[in-house]
């Protein structure tokens, strides 16, 4: 059985969805949604379980790999056969053609059409799949085809979940995480990835400054340090997480260090100069920054946040129990921004030392302050 053909488990939908579809009085037309709803969320789970990591090689080789595309071969025809079933059932439950033009505000009865509008792009992707499957360049290069299998997959996620919150949007007021099956997951998965992703450029950092001081019998310790710190990063999920793309460099960067790590004596200034591309790679993993899944997370997050530490500030003197246990609530949210800012790292850091709790008088005060002057600084729009 391939990996895209485990099974997952049962797709559920969400008490706001579930309480929408309740909530319509066309039961009929509810019975017809609700599938739809399920076959995405089905979808989504399916397309969400397949780990790459199995199918990546430690070998450093641009030669054509063929071998990767009969291992592949199977979760591709999985990953259509995911789409398609999803497509059935909308053709089933809401047949019909699109609209030509899409509704400026949509309301219940603009449902279908939206569905279908939806079902068109599903539909258009599947054929850009089959495209790139022939592309000679991409099924001869093991990282280039893991790559596109990843990014279309995750295109898939990302028009599913769309179609299921602009149709949810229709009947009222609603967030991404109150209706999109698996959401808190994704979202869950891309925190984890940054926060690791920050904690290795910290590390490599600080590795790439005793590599530049070290004495000529101090290299080789280095380089195995920084294989050591390398292969923990590999055991990961972040590193489970990583694209394709940025994987095969790390790949490639642990290739380098590690061969650098078994020789007797190895040359300082070539351990520099992988450390220095190493520490520039995972510098430029920040990206993940800038996925919309995150940014729109980081501002609940950072809204949030303001709240309670308002709440503590207004309390500190009247009530300073409360307020360091809101002070210590925020601290234990503000956890999720990790990775966003170094500064607020180093805070973050600290705070997880600290016992908030249980701080009092001048103490609580400046800590509260400190903490709001951090978020303040905190680029989130």
């Amino acid at each position: 059985m391939s990996a895209a053909a485990e099974s997952p488990p049962p797709a559920s939908l969400t008490p706001r969805l579930e309480e929408i579809l309740q909530s319509l009085p066309d039961r009929a037309f509810s019975a017809r949604l609700r599938a739809v709803y399920l076959a995405a969320a089905h979808a989504i789970s399916r397309l969400s379980d397949l780990d790459l990591v199995k199918y990546e090689t430690p070998v450093v080789d641009a030669s054509p790999d063929l071998s990767l595309w009969e291992e592949m071969a199977p979760v591709i025809r999985d990953t259509v056969m995911d789409v398609n079933a999803l497509l059935n059932v909308i053709r089933e439950q809401f047949p019909g053609t699109p609209p030509v033009e899409p509704p400026s505000r949509p309301g219940p009865a603009d449902v279908p059409g939206m569905l279908q509008v939806g079902m068109g792009k599903l539909a258009q992707s599947i054929t850009q799949l089959g495209e790139a499957m022939r592309n000679p360049s991409v099924v001869s290069d093991r990282w280039q085809l893991l790559a596109e299998i990843q990014r279309f997959r995750a295109d898939y996620r990302e028009q599913m979940s769309q179609l299921v919150f602009e149709s949810a949007s229709a009947f009222g007021e609603v967030s991404r995480a109150q209706v999109v099956p698996g959401y808190e997951a994704e979202v869950k998965a891309a925190v984890t990835v940054r926060a690791i992703t920050s904690d290795l450029s910290r590390i490599v950092a600080a590795r790439l400054g005793k590599v530049r001081d070290a004495k000529p019998e101090e290299v080789l310790w280095n380089a195995q340090q920084l294989q050591t710190e390398m292969d923990a990063f590999g055991r990961t999920a972040a590193y489970r997480n990583l694209r394709a793309q940025d994987k095969r460099k790390i790949v490639e960067a642990r290739a380098e260090v590690g061969a650098l790590a078994i020789q007797t004596a190895p040359d300082q200034r070539e351990l520099l100069t992988v450390a220095e591309a190493l520490d520039a790679l995972v510098r430029s993993l920040s990206a993940v920054n800038q996925r919309q899944l995150l940014i729109l997370h980081d501002r609940e997050v950072w809204a949030a946040c303001g709240v309670r530490l308002e709440r503590a500030l207004m309390q500190s003197k009247k009530d300073p129990v409360a307020s360091a246990k809101a002070l210590a609530e925020a601290a234990v949210s503000a956890q999720a921004l990790y990775g966003r800012d170094a500064t607020m790292d180093a805070f973050l850091r600290k705070a997880r030392k600290l016992k908030l709790a249980t701080l009092t008088g001048p103490e609580l005060l400046t800590t509260i302050e400190s903490f709001q002057g951090q978020l303040a600084q905190l680029d989130v729009m």
